[in-house]
């Protein structure tokens, strides 16, 4: 063990997560040569193989699977001592990567989050926005949010709010096609929705709760692309109150009788919660949806 260099690990858990050199090379700032010779010096020092190298990647052996759970928790230890011992915990520097859904994020999350940069200006706010599911475990982010609460691996999460959806639809669009009575009369009109083998997650699965009969004439994988179709009077859509209610042209369609409610859940490694950082942004986020509570669910107080 005398030539083992602790900073490999760092090196080891970047290939392990990505899959690949060039992309590990470039979450480092450095060059895949020099992580190859690191991963190759890493190994001679255990004296064990821990990636078996294919044509599409890098993939863990037995040994680098045993070897991954001892360097995340030194990572672990690491970011504690930077948090608690290197007053960070004070300072509030450093990045944190969060990852949402496109609509929560660009249209909710994106317009508040200068209020926290504002509060603590050494923090480097990372926000991905985007129709995918951003795992923990690879470093992809350091807080998520997703629509439903994680069943497996050491995570924390904590439920934010439920969110009511509502079928919407352009002014004109109705005018051109006609009144619309019931459910019933939905199958004779133009619907926008998501492609369904690019599903990210089965709760965005609506045309199929609100009537199996029913497909999309128009989809995208994007939310906000769906949005502006059904602005432009493309056809009927199911969107989430706190994003459609915004859009002055465009018209709840059978208020009462489609109805459609989700969960947002913000979810973090049980490990690195309470990092100061990690812990602040977390709160700032609870905090804002707490009280933007009515947006989410806008039908809750008229019914009190």
């Amino acid at each position: 063990m005398s030539e083992f260099n602790w900073n490999h690990l760092q090196t080891f858990l970047a290939v392990a997560r990505s899959g690949r050199l060039t992309s590990a090379a470039a979450k480092l700032a450095s060059d895949h040569s020099t992580l190859s010779r690191r991963i190759t010096s890493l190994e001679a020092a255990l004296d064990a193989k821990l990636f078996e190298r294919l044509p599409t990647g890098y993939v863990l052996t037995s040994e680098g699977e045993r070897l991954l759970p001892v360097a995340e928790e030194m990572e672990r230890l690491a970011l504690s001592a930077e948090d608690e011992v290197g007053g960070a915990a004070l300072a509030l520097s450093g990045p944190v990567r969060i990852g949402v859904p496109e609509g929560f994020g660009s249209y909710f999350l994106a317009p508040r989050i200068c209020r926290l940069a504002d509060r603590h200006p050494a923090l480097s706010l990372q926000l991905i926005a985007g129709p995918a599911l951003y795992s923990l475990a690879k470093r992809e982010a350091d807080v998520i949010v997703t629509l439903s609460r994680p069943t497996e691996g050491r995570l924390y999460a904590r439920k934010l709010t439920d969110y009511r959806l509502g079928l919407y639809a352009a002014q004109r669009y109705l005018e051109d096609r006609g009144p619309i009575a019931g459910v019933a009369d939905l199958e004779h009109y133009r619907f926008i929705g998501y492609i369904g083998d690019l599903l990210y997650a089965p709760e965005l699965d609506y045309l199929h709760q609100l009537n199996p009969a029913i497909t999309a004439t128009i989809e995208s994988s994007n939310l906000v692309a769906q949005l502006r179709a059904a602005v432009a009077g493309a056809g009927l859509c199911i969107l989430p109150d706190f994003i459609a209610r915004h859009e002055p042209e465009l018209e709840p369609v059978l208020r009462d009788q489609v109805s459609l409610t989700r969960s947002f859940w913000m979810v973090a490694h049980a490990d690195l919660k309470d990092l100061a950082r990690i812990k602040h942004v977390m709160a700032f986020i609870a905090d804002e949806v707490r009280e933007a509570r009515e947006g989410f669910l806008p039908d809750e107080k008229a019914a009190a």
